[in-house]
């Protein structure tokens, strides 16, 4: 058979395999991309133009494991078994295992540790869902009164495996799409497609900024975001900060076009997305010594390293982070304490609810209060609030879902190979015995408890068994999410062309003034917060440990004066094409 595939092949492979037929030739820009990163991602890696961009298979660091090769999630047959068992349901799992009623202690960071994991994850990774449901014959769960009934799930939506040598069994297996670009470029804040980039942006096209709330600002006016269901107060802090400095460039490099102000604008805000989640996030997630083992300092761009987010890692390593989402959502005051006109809320009154900013107090008592509030510090024993295992809301969903048996069923629906696959692949020990796993997870009860459900180690969801493992020192995972966590930030730092310390992206003198930044000086910037401390992902008592603004190191963005002609940084659209065919 030959390597490549005439088009009309292609196209049939496409249709037969359920993938999504959004795949069109393209070309590749040789010059114009040298200086900005394009919005969807595309061409970032010059060899291989796909690595990284949007609407791109998620990629599998260890074969798929569908129970017919191809397509069937594991647990589609009901009267499969294995390795000698059947699979246990999802909600089963969630019911005995998963699920609690009460809080871990108190953790020595801050609920913003949290908040940022769910907002960098949503820069990173999303694979939408198909528009049809389906019921599994293992997937069958029970309601908390005894009935029988099931959980509508939605299957992740197919995407083509459509690269140059690709061959007809890999074309064939159902992949998962990443919607959005992997890479750390704050796509979050700018959209993953020229229309999304383009209503986003100032409808003018004049300044360079983001479109804002026309009709609300609050009490210093400032803009809020337009409205939608689901962006966070972060996302309002990103479009504040965004407008702010492009509001200097206009008045300092007065011969700099909309087009210009906008991408150099767009360029620091994705760098210092980078900052804060390498420098400030990862480390306190994954412990030092991991960092150093998986990371370590950089190095330079790597052309050869695939940046494209892993399934393992979108699928069940970075899920983690929903073991730690609160039952309420504090709103608090200048003085950190329960707002009085604001109460704390339940999670789920919250949910798709960006009305509350508007009117209940603009964005300040809910920063306040994901800053002075620590995070929940789970164990194996207290895992994941029955705020999200029986009250979470999700969209064209009439019922409250389980985000417990979501998760695992969202990882069989993806074919994710098992616990032990996976600790094999970071070198880590298999679990063969109660004895082993007892060693990993460090309570007896429950180890005891989820082999006894899963009948055998290899049985074991992934999701689950990185969860429940022991906390590395100085960590908020154990040692397999380390390891997948770690392999992942460190394929997305090197893979990307325009990493903010790579050669040519920015100067010596700007990479220094970028190294100031904080996330406490974003918020400074862009709320009416005046006194926070110095890292808003380490817990603090007010006023302990609690400085002003003021004290706050920020950027000095004269480091972008440019002294240049006009005529150089206005040539956008005047570049040299070279033709590259790819499918996106």
């Amino acid at each position: 058979m030959p390597e490549l595939l005439p088009w009309e092949d292609v196209e049939l492979i496409a249709e037969l395999s359920e993938c999504s037929s959004a795949t069109h030739p393209a070309i590749c820009p040789c010059d114009h991309l040298d200086k900005y990163r394009s919005i969807s991602g595309f061409c970032n890696n010059r060899q291989n133009p796909l690595w990284g961009a949007a609407n791109t298979p998620l990629v599998r660091w260890l074969p798929a494991e569908y129970e017919d090769g191809e397509r069937e999630p594991k647990g589609w047959n009901q009267g499969r078994l294995h390795n000698g068992f059947q699979l246990p349901s999802p909600h089963e799992v969630s019911k005995k295992i998963l699920r609690t009623s009460s809080m871990g202690k108190e953790d020595v960071y801050s609920h913003m540790l949290v908040e940022w994991g769910q907002y960098i994850d949503h820069d990173i990774s999303f694979t939408p869902q198909s528009s049809g449901s389906a019921a599994f014959q293992t997937g069958v769960d029970y309601d908390i009164t005894g009935g029988k009934s099931c959980l509508p799930f939605f299957r992740s939506v197919a995407a083509c495996f459509l690269s140059f040598g690709s061959d007809i069994e890999k074309s064939l297996q159902r992949q998962q799409m990443n919607a959005i670009t992997s890479f750390m470029d704050a796509s979050v804040v700018y959209g993953h497609t020229p229309k999304m980039e383009s209503s986003l942006r100032d409808p003018s096209g004049l300044n360079g900024k983001l479109v804002v709330n026309c009709k609300f600002k609050d009490h210093k006016g400032r803009p809020y975001l337009p409205f939608v269901n689901k962006h966070s107060v972060l996302h309002t802090l990103w479009m504040r900060e965004h407008n702010r400095i492009a509001e200097v460039f206009k008045h300092m490099n007065g011969h700099w076009n909309s087009e210009t102000i906008y991408q150099e604008t767009r360029k620091i805000i994705g760098a210092v997305h980078q900052i804060i989640t390498m420098r400030d996030h990862v480390p306190k997630i994954i412990g030092s010594k991991s960092f150093e083992d998986y990371i370590g300092p950089y190095r330079g761009y790597d052309p050869t390293t695939d940046p494209s987010v892993s399934n393992v890692f979108a699928t069940a390593a970075f899920r983690f982070g929903h073991a730690t989402i609160p039952q309420i959502v504090r709103r608090m005051n200048e003085s950190f304490q329960e707002h009085e006109h604001f109460p704390s809320l339940r999670l789920h009154h919250t949910l798709f609810s960006p009305w509350r900013i508007v009117k209940e107090g603009g964005i300040e008592p809910t920063l306040r209060g994901v800053i002075g509030t620590a995070a929940k510090a789970f164990s194996a024993n207290m895992l994941l609030s029955d705020e999200v295992t029986e009250r979470l809301v999700v969209l064209n969903t009439p019922q409250h879902m389980d985000l417990a048996s979501l998760n695992l069923q969202r990882g069989r629906d993806h074919a994710i190979p098992g616990y032990n696959e996976w600790r094999e692949f970071c070198g880590l020990k298999r679990i063969k015995t109660l004895d082993d796993f007892q060693e990993v997870v460090k309570d007896c009860k429950v180890a005891k408890k989820i082999l006894e459900i899963y009948k055998h180690p290899d049985n074991i969801d992934v999701w689950l068994g990185g969860l429940v493992e022991k906390f590395l020192p100085g960590a908020r995972v154990g040692p397999l999410f380390a390891c997948l966590i770690g392999k992942q930030m460190k394929a997305l730092c090197d893979g990307d062309r325009f990493w903010w310390e790579a050669d040519g992206v920015f100067t010596q003198q700007q990479r220094a003034e970028l190294s100031r930044v904080s996330l406490s000086r974003l918020i400074c910037d862009n709320s009416d917060i005046k006194q926070i401390p110095l890292d808003s992902f380490i817990f603090r008592k007010y006023p302990s440990g609690f400085v002003s603004c003021d004290q706050i190191p920020s950027i000095n963005l004269e480091a972008w004066r440019d002294e240049n002609s006009p005529g150089e940084l206005k040539k956008l659209s005047a570049f040299k094409v070279c033709f590259f065919t790819a499918f996106i």
